[in-house]
């Protein structure tokens, strides 16, 4: 247990100095170029340092959801549907609450908002990979789901705190976003689904102007309650995807 624990903590840990590595290349760079460098770079290394570890441990990358195949981008693209979904019903339920107000940005050009959506889903792999792929698949094999999974937010929550987040928001934000996040990669058993997920979310969060800066809307008012609406709308998906989960694995017996 406690090599399998060790084994883990390297991975992420070196996942995250990954990041550090690639950091230089792209913080000088304008607009959500920075992203889709820093995303690049580290998904690429993050991906070789799945393959490291899983022949470490004499395992397949299929084993740990690393393994693409045909049907990964029709996955992909299903996850990216189901993660605008929620965008829109988080979007819909803040503004029916009389929380927040958005209106259009003029001006705002495609290519501004392809290179966005190139570097939220290289953000997305990265950190699908960092910590749904490789850590919560040997986790799950030795502790179950549940532990693994709140072993596995607890981490992603406490990147998030060291890369500047507020413990509110590295908990009830990136915390409860793993459980969704890794209830998918195992609903799925693979890690398309949830990049697609993941990046469709961030990537709706810039289309709302939600990452700092106005994207195809701005917010024009409000904030207040936007995170408990959050953690709504995830733990429902979450509960949502895991009794899928365990229906589609216990399939009912025929008379």
């Amino acid at each position: 247990m406690i090599t399998l624990l060790a084994r883990v903590a390297l991975f992420i840990f070196s996942c995250a100095i990954l990041v550090a590595v690639a950091a230089p290349f792209g913080t000088k760079l304008p607009g959500k170029w920075p992203e889709v460098v820093i995303g690049t770079i580290a998904a690429v290394g993050g991906l070789a340092l799945t393959a490291l570890f899983v022949r470490w441990e004499k395992i397949r990358m299929d084993d740990v959801g690393a393994a693409p195949d045909a049907r990964s981008p029709v996955r992909f693209v299903i996850g990216f549907a189901g993660g605008l979904f929620l965008v829109a019903v988080w979007a819909l339920i803040s503004a029916a609450a009389g929380k927040m107000r958005w209106a259009w940005t003029p001006g705002v050009e495609l290519s501004s908002g392809a290179i966005a959506l190139i570097g939220y889903v290289a953000l997305s792999c990265r950190e699908e990979l960092a910590f749904r792929g490789y850590p919560l698949r040997r986790l799950q094999s030795r502790f179950g789901i549940w532990p693994a999974q709140v072993m596995v937010a607890v981490a992603f929550a406490l990147e998030h705190r060291i890369g500047g987040w507020f413990w509110s928001d590295a908990i009830l934000g990136a915390g409860v976003g793993s459980l969704l996040f890794g209830m998918t990669a195992i609903a799925s058993r693979g890690l398309a689904v949830p990049i697609g997920l993941h990046a469709a979310w961030n990537f709706g969060q810039w289309a709302l102007g939600m990452k700092g800066s106005a994207g195809l809307w701005k917010l024009e008012n409000g904030g207040e309650g936007a995170t408990a609406i959050y953690v709504a709308v995830f733990v429902a998906a979450t509960i949502a995807i895991a009794l899928w989960h365990r229906v589609a694995a216990c399939p009912p017996t025929r008379r």
